[in-house]
């Protein structure tokens, strides 16, 4: 019987995604360079420059180093001004509300550094005690895929794996779920939903697409892919 549910944080509770490779791709652009979604989507759901570093690949098509200092500069107020303007995507808090009724615990694992998480949390009102546990990139070894931030997430729960849903909006999220033994749904966003999921054990255009209560009846009925 299913006792948590585990939401990622970018791109499945607020959107960062996108803004975060609209404001590179504008830096690729000025420096008459290309950020093809194919190169990108390594990275997303994830902090390990192993899978994609954006200012390495910048100079390898300019064949010279970059000042990334300067870069950093530019980008950021760019940034912060495109997350500004997004909102909590649909459906999220309708699931917290039910998780909370329905006596589930509420745990978040994100990539993201817990200062970043807690932040943004606080700005769209969903910090103080909406989330039993909160597990971040700045706590683990290795960010996603790897599995270890959803392996935190079920020791501060206390639950098993086989009790806990995810709730995940990129590959390498959905990855690590998987791996650490979770059901995981895929929810992706305006960035991610070109991306495959074939390790998803279901698939939701958005989570106002299919209520709590229906999506447990779901997991029980379907069970998880092996």
């Amino acid at each position: 019987m299913i006792q948590a549910i585990v939401f990622d944080f970018d791109g499945l509770i607020l959107d960062t995604e996108y803004p975060d490779y609209l404001s590179w791709h504008e830096i690729y652009q000025a420096h008459g360079a290309s950020l093809p979604l194919s190169a990108w989507e390594r990275c997303i759901g994830s902090m390990d420059l192993d899978l994609f570093d954006p200012y390495a690949y910048l100079e390898a098509q300019l064949g010279r180093p970059v000042d990334r200092e300067e870069i950093r500069a530019k980008r950021q107020p760019r940034f912060t001004e495109l997350v500004a303007a997004q909102g909590v995507l649909p459906g999220v808090e309708d699931y917290l509300a039910a998780a909370r009724h329905l006596g589930l615990k509420v745990g978040l694992a994100s990539s993201s550094s817990r200062a970043w998480v807690a932040g943004y949390l606080t700005q769209f009102g969903l910090n103080g005690g909406t989330f039993d546990c909160l597990c971040c990139g700045d706590e683990v070894k290795r960010t996603k895929p790897d599995p270890a931030l959803y392996l935190a997430a079920l020791g501060a729960l206390a639950v098993r794996a086989e009790q806990a849903v995810a709730l995940e909006d990129s590959p390498n999220g959905v990855a690590a779920a998987k791996t650490a033994g979770l059901y995981c749904v895929a929810v992706p966003n305006m960035l991610t939903r070109r991306l495959a999921f074939e390790q998803a054990d279901l698939h939701l255009n958005s989570l106002a697409d299919m209520p709590l209560e229906r999506l447990l009846e779901e997991v029980e009925r379907t069970g998880r892919k092996p």
